[in-house]
């Protein structure tokens, strides 16, 4: 497969990926640039590729599979011709996409949608690599909607659940600033309480010992002086003294609650984690072009998949997936 030839825009990405037999060369050569193996056993021992179902015979394991086999994209009954527009469209939409729009544009329903853009986000996941050093900002927030728009129920199940700002969800972030190697990326949790025991772990270990970090004057971090360069700036007083604010992280929840409040308009508080990684993945990509950001999304595809039964929580007898960030959640 040869990366050139891959188009540069939207109208370009729609006209080649219009071909299935385009689709599927694509997908083989970015999921298996050094030649086909089993998704199962890894043996290279396979036979030819079979018409027109595109599947392949494993000799080692003796069982068929697809390109789709293994990624996100398994057992669906979508085509690439769609899935991979699809990703083009969630991984450059500055504001998100929601699925209603995307039903319309690949004339689908609009929960079949919706299934296809939480798969494509828990692509866009970084996982657990991503340490930073150097200067970093620490601030939290507050997603959800004000509680005199909420039903009985919903009123209810949130008093029952939460403390303080009941009707609202905190959202911590970790925020490296701008170095001349890179530009500023951000990490982001949806935590269950905005205290100590919640906060501080996720600094210590996702910032390397000895960064100088930034936060606001919350009791929670404290005791982060024993392993960093802690400096905080008191928002009773000022916003900034010279470097020591965090109003890159302000900046970054002004762009995430725009896309929150304006393109999803409700999101539940058991879903919020997947819309954190959707958003911190396109600013950490921001000075990537729209082609190197769908090629990053769909490098990461494989290994990866998210069950409909598991994202309603029909699983464990009909429990909610708990808050959090998981690789196969």
């Amino acid at each position: 497969m040869d990366i050139e030839q891959i188009p540069e825009t939207l109208t370009g990405a729609i006209r080649y990926f219009a071909d299935a037999d385009k689709c599927h060369e694509f997908m083989v050569g970015m999921r298996w640039p050094n030649g086909i193996r089993c998704p199962r056993c890894h043996s290279k021992n396979i036979g030819k590729l079979v018409l027109p179902r595109r599947i392949w015979n494993c000799k080692g394991c003796r069982k068929q599979f697809t390109v789709k086999v293994g990624t996100i994209f398994e057992d669906s009954p979508l085509g690439l011709e769609k899935w991979l527009p699809a990703t083009w469209l969630i991984v450059n939409a500055k504001n998100g996409i929601s699925s209603c729009e995307l039903a319309r544009s690949l004339g689908v329903t609009q929960k079949t949608g919706w299934f296809m853009l939480h798969r494509i986000r828990l692509a866009m996941q970084n996982g657990g690599g991503l340490t930073f050093g150097g200067q970093v900002e620490v601030d939290e927030t507050y997603i959800g909607g004000r509680a005199r728009g909420m039903n009985n129920k919903q009123r209810e199940r949130r008093k029952r659940n939460g403390t303080g700002q009941w009707n609202l969800e905190p959202v911590q972030g970790i925020l490296e600033r701008t170095t001349e190697a890179q530009t500023s990326r951000v990490r982001l949790f949806h935590v269950r309480r905005n205290n100590r025991k919640q906060l501080e772990p996720n600094v210590r270990k996702h910032v390397s010992k000895g960064a100088e970090i930034f936060t606001d004057a919350l009791k929670s971090y404290d005791e982060l002086g024993d392993e960093y360069l802690h400096k905080v700036i008191d928002h009773a007083e000022c916003y900034a003294k010279g470097r020591i604010h965090t109003n890159g992280l302000e900046n970054f929840w002004s762009l995430l609650k725009r896309g929150l409040k304006g393109t999803y308009v409700s999101v539940e508080p058991f879903h919020l984690f997947r819309y954190l990684d959707e958003q911190a993945f396109r600013f950490n990509e921001r000075k990537d072009d729209d082609k190197g950001r769908f090629l990053k999304a769909i490098a990461s595809f494989a290994g990866k998949r998210l069950m409909y039964s598991k994202l309603i929580g029909q699983e464990d007898g009909g429990s909610l997936p708990q808050t959090g960030t998981w690789q196969t959640a």
